[in-house]
Parts: C-alpha cells; structure tokens; sequence
C-alpha cells in the first residue's frame, strides 16, 4: 500500500516570557515571520505565544505581547526558546504539561542561547548532546548531568531537537534550520537578505572570552592585519609565529584562543571572504580569483568555497552578484 504523503508543519510558535531576550527573540522574528512571497504558500506561519497573558518585559525594556496562549504549542511543528532563565527556575507545571505535550507529538524544538535550560528543566536534553553561550556552559552540566554539554560549538543538531550559543549564534541555526526545510538556495537568500554570511558550520567553535595576554596583543594583531592585506601570500606557521614574536607551538595556541580556529582554517577564512567580495563585485573568472585570494587553481578555491559556505563560487556569484541599479 502507498504511504500517503503528507505536508509538512510549518507553523513555528516562539514562547515569549517576563524578562525575554530582545535580540534572541529578534532574529527569530526576522526569519520565520517576514513575508517571503516568493516562497509561495509553503513558507513558515509565524505565532508568538505565552503562558501569561498581557504584556511582558524584555531585558532592554521593550514591552511585548503574545498572540496566543500555551495552546498554541499544540499547533505548532517548530517551537523556539528564545532564551530563558539560567537560575534554575523550575517551569511552571502548564508550561512543562504544554512542551512535554508538544514533544509527544513530534514536535521540532530549537532554542537560542540560555533557552537550552527550559528545555533540560524538564528532561528532554537528558541523554541528548546540546550546546549553550559558553559563559552558561558550565552552569548547565552541574544542573543537569544527564545532558551532553558541548561548549565548544555554534549549534548543535540533534534532529528534533536544536540547540545553539549565544545570541549570534542562533541566526547560524536558523539558517542551517531553513537550509534543512528549503535547500541551500532559500538559506542564502535569506541570509542574503540578513546581510549575514550565508553558512558557518555548526561545528566552529564559538568566540570565548580567554584574550590575547596583553603583552602579545599587538604582536597577533599585528598577524591578523598582515593576514587580512595579503590574503594571497603563502602564510606559514613559522612566518606568522616569528612576526608574532612566538614560538610556533605558543602562537598556535594563542591564535585558536584569539579566533576560535586554527591559523590554517582562519587564513582560508580570510581568502574565502576575499574572494566573495570578487564575485560580487568583479566579472573575472574563478581561475583568476583563485590566484588572486592565494587558493591556487579553481578546484581549490571551490573545494573551500563549498566547505565554509556550502555552495559553489558560480553558486554564489550568481545568487549574490551586486547589481548597482538596485538599491541593496
């Protein structure tokens, strides 16, 4: 007998609470509940709900109103935590009643930033890899141990449940999460539209708080300068080390924790952006780009291309190609 095809839930139901997270729940907004009518019928429906009715205060003072009630969770195929409480406040049992309901019946959950702890409050990370800002990292693995904390990620995808660091970081999961749903086409539209590079990895370690020491910060700044001018130049460790003033071992750990990458993938970072400013502004053949950003032969070039933004330099030149008679 046939399966009968059936059509995905588009509704996405992002939970608004006392002393939400503006601009977590901002770049929610932005993606799901902006007009796409290219996209035809298909695209997302976008609700906000809550379990308190009336307005709420956000932590930049803004004031906001859900649309709907918990009910709404019942409906929806993704629902978004825009952040939440570190502390270790205990959800409320119609709020817990309402998730665990949604999980019941297949719904998506995603949160952005500190929402992550909502979600292992009521135990539906336990045995799950998951990620949080890394500043509440460690607050998250004393709380809940049965929860696979890995700080050192932008997202985490674990199917049906998707969790991401720190503010920022949420757009990356977004997109990846539109990127999932529409194909990488529509993510970069979108990310287009956002003026946000249109793919990180999942996997690129977040930006943490451990500084240069002080009296190496000019030296590695000195590095990423040089970096950044001439893209094109063979960068080896020794040479960036010596200009740093550093033993190769020492610089190679103080450029990771300065950047989040290795000197290798940051430079190929640096030429990939180069080379989009290329090709969206410039006619010249991927061969010449190639040679001009340091990458060597075309095959290179789309071979990093594809692994930092996951489409290839003819993709992207032709999605994102600057035309000057239309206002950006």
């Amino acid at each position: 007998m046939p399966k009968l095809a059936t059509e995905p839930n588009r509704l996405v139901a992002a939970m608004v609470y006392d002393g939400l997270c503006a601009f977590e729940f901002g770049i929610v907004a932005e993606v799901f509940s902006l007009k796409r009518p290219e996209m035809g019928d298909d695209w997302y429906r976008f609700v906000t709900c809550s379990e308190h009715p009336g307005p709420l205060s956000t932590n930049s003072g803004l004031r906001v109103e859900a649309e709907r009630d918990l009910d709404a969770l019942a409906e929806a195929g993704t629902i978004v935590i825009p952040g939440w409480r570190s502390d270790g406040s205990i959800p409320s049992p119609a709020l817990r009643e309402a998730l665990l309901a949604a999980r019941g019946r297949g719904a998506r959950f995603v949160t952005i930033c500190s929402g992550a702890f909502l979600l292992a409050s009521i135990g539906l990370l336990d045995g799950r890899r998951a990620t949080t800002h890394w500043r509440y990292a460690e607050r998250l693995r004393a709380a809940y141990p049965g929860v696979e904390v890995d700080a050192d990620v932008l997202y985490v995808d674990d199917g049906d449940v998707l969790t991401s660091a720190g503010s920022a970081a949420g757009i990356d999961l977004l997109l990846h999460l539109v990127r999932k749903d529409f194909g990488p086409e529509v993510a970069n539209s979108v990310a287009r539209r956002m003026v946000v590079a249109p793919h990180r990895s999942g996997g690129q370690a977040q930006f943490v708080e451990r500084p240069v020491p002080r009296h190496q910060g000019s030296q590695m700044a000195t590095v990423l300068d040089a970096v950044k001018q001439r893209p094109a130049r063979a960068w080896a460790i020794a040479d960036m080390a010596r200009m740093a003033a550093m033993s190769e071992r020492t610089f190679v750990r103080r450029f990771r924790d300065a950047t989040g990458l290795s000197p290798g993938a940051w430079v190929i970072e640096q030429r990939v952006a180069v080379a989009c400013e290329l090709l969206e502004t410039t006619d010249l053949p991927v061969e010449a780009i190639a040679m001009h950003t340091g990458m060597g032969s075309a095959a290179n070039l789309r071979l990093n291309f594809r692994g930092n933004l996951g489409i290839s330099p003819t993709t992207y030149r032709d999605r994102f190609r600057r035309d000057p008679a239309i206002a950006s």
